[in-house]
């Protein structure tokens, strides 16, 4: 995917969270108005009733302008025509509070218009037994400077009140910020993945432009080398020198292609060829690498069809990438064992090996680009991880599969299977 699609994705996507958290504040703050709303008409009805139950003991029948005003969001304040006990009206407040399922504590003072002063003010928690009522400090002090008698009624609690009947709402609340939190978090992870993609295919770019130059020298000078040379035991090192080279540079400009461009985009060149001759060249030329660590590589072809349509250059070096595994990952001495079958219409390859394995946590890792079984913070054996990513790339092109039969510490099998025509 290329940097300007991420980003437009990355665009739309956070123009799409914005828009959903703007409108969960909306919604959140919509309810909290509705929800402050609901409590405040609760009050006011309750203190009404309040207000009227004390006129009726009063055997006062005036009405009263304005009985219940709200003066700021927690703070009410109920006017009567007469003096008030304290006893009498924390009585009457429980039991309309009670009666509008406003289960909340409260504070109260009374004022007396004729020395223009708080006469009392008293807590209640309704947690607590009742107790005998008496005067204490109360957190609403100040003075209204009206004619007449009222009591106030202050809500300390109102604020986390509400908040608790807002649950569903916060609830949804933190699951879209957990949400945005783990956008933002993947968002980060893709463009540091981005980066780093990008960093690996410039370093392929330039390690394939490092690797042609002397690729080129050694083309020349084996050429040469078959010129000059009549001895030939040397001619024909120097002709497996030079076909390796050949083989190696084609590796260079085919096997890193594929880290940088996806496996559909692959030019194949197919051929009819014989599979079983393909594998003893192959082997062939794996000989000598064999014969320097005292080596060794069976061919057991026991297929009867081995006729296979397919681009030798790309399969030749299929086989090379696995024989080179198998001899790299070994400590001992190599013994390898390749042999064909027939099933169907298919032809299978088992390659067997005598190597350290692979750990099973890392098996269904191993056909991976750029993946390589940790080994701390060095690696015995020099690579790229594009091995195995590079075989399962071509076969897969080639209408072929690879799996990993089995892998322990005595070593692993890998099972090839390729189509055949009619």
């Amino acid at each position: 995917m290329s940097r300007k699609s991420i980003y437009l994705i990355v665009f739309l996507a956070t123009i799409s969270l914005i828009g959903i958290i703007i409108t969960q504040i909306f919604w959140v703050d919509k309810a909290f108005t509705i929800k402050d709303r609901e409590f405040n008409d609760r009050t006011v009805i309750a203190l009404t009733s309040v207000v009227e139950r004390i006129q009726a003991l009063n055997l006062d029948s005036s009405d009263v302008d304005e009985p219940v005003v709200q003066e700021t969001s927690n703070y009410f304040v109920a006017h009567v025509n007469d003096t008030l006990h304290p006893y009498l009206l924390e009585s009457l407040l429980k039991e309309e509070f009670q009666a509008s399922l406003l289960r909340q504590n409260f504070e109260y003072v009374i004022y007396d218009c004729f020395n223009d002063s708080i006469v009392f003010g008293s807590k209640v928690n309704l947690e607590e037994p009742d107790n005998i009522v008496k005067s204490e400090v109360v957190t609403p002090q100040k003075k209204l400077n009206r004619d007449g008698h009222y009591f106030g009624v202050y809500f300390p609690e109102k604020q986390g009140y509400l908040l608790d009947q807002m649950g569903i709402w916060i609830f949804n609340s933190v699951i879209i910020l957990l949400v945005v939190l783990f956008f933002s978090y993947a968002i980060m992870a893709i463009l540091k993945q981005k980066k780093l993609s990008e960093i690996k295919t410039d370093f392929i770019n330039n390690m394939t432009h490092e690797l042609k130059t002397p690729i080129s020298t050694i083309s020349i000078s084996t050429g040469a080398l078959l010129n000059l040379s009549d001895n030939p035991a040397i001619t024909k090192y120097v002709k497996i020198i030079n076909s390796e080279n050949t083989r190696l540079k084609n590796q260079v400009e085919r096997v890193l292609d594929i880290a940088t461009l996806s496996p559909n985009k692959l030019n194949l060149d197919k051929e009819q060829i014989s599979l079983h001759e393909l594998l003893k060249e192959v082997g062939e030329a794996f000989e000598l690498k064999l014969q320097q660590v005292d080596g060794k590589l069976t061919l057991d072809l026991k297929a009867t069809r081995d006729d296979i349509l397919t681009d030798k250059l790309h399969m030749s070096n299929v086989f090379t990438n696995m024989l080179d595994n198998a001899m790299k990952y070994c400590k001992n001495k190599p013994s390898i064992y390749l042999s064909t079958s027939n099933t169907n219409d298919k032809i299978s390859i088992i390659i067997q090996d005598n190597g350290i394995g692979i750990e099973k946590k890392h098996q269904s890792m191993i056909f991976e680009k750029f993946f390589r079984v940790p080994k701390g913070d060095r690696h015995d054996v020099k690579g790229f991880g594009l091995g195995l990513f590079y075989v399962k790339s071509v076969l897969g092109a080639l209408g072929g599969s690879i799996k990993l039969l089995k892998s322990e510490s005595s070593g692993s099998t890998f099972k090839i299977d390729l189509k055949q025509n009619g």
